[in-house]
């Protein structure tokens, strides 16, 4: 897959989500930068070291998407955009397919864990 830079559409999308800037103290790294970081790693695979410097820091990056996730922003922008999806008519559940496999187990071995439990949500 390769990777494009968040449009100007996208942004003005995104961008409401987001968390305010701070009044007080320092400002946060521009959010459209670090998101445009965090994507890079994320659609290329690269380490988080190895991120261009054009983005600015791999660590704010790294500590952005990790708070954010905590905090359930993404989670949000996700739900707005299977939402708008689905009032643009560019998603539907008329017609769903799920695609399944099985793997055979050895008698006696354990079945892994598979389900994930969310912090602070169970």
């Amino acid at each position: 897959m390769e990777f494009r830079e968040l449009s100007d559409e996208q942004w003005k999308f995104i961008k409401p989500f987001l968390p305010p800037q701070p009044i007080t103290g320092r400002k946060r790294a521009d959010d459209r930068k670090v998101i445009n970081d965090i994507l890079f790693i994320l659609i290329t695979g690269c380490r988080w070291a190895d991120m261009p410097e054009r983005y600015g820091s791999y660590a704010t990056a790294w500590r952005r998407l990790k708070r954010w996730s905590k905090e359930g922003i993404w989670e949000e922008i996700m739900e707005s955009l299977r939402d708008s999806a689905y009032n643009d008519g560019k998603l539907s559940m008329d017609i769903v397919c799920v695609d399944s496999t099985f793997v055979e187990t050895k008698k006696g071995d354990k079945i892994p864990h598979t389900t994930v439990i969310r912090e602070g949500k169970e």
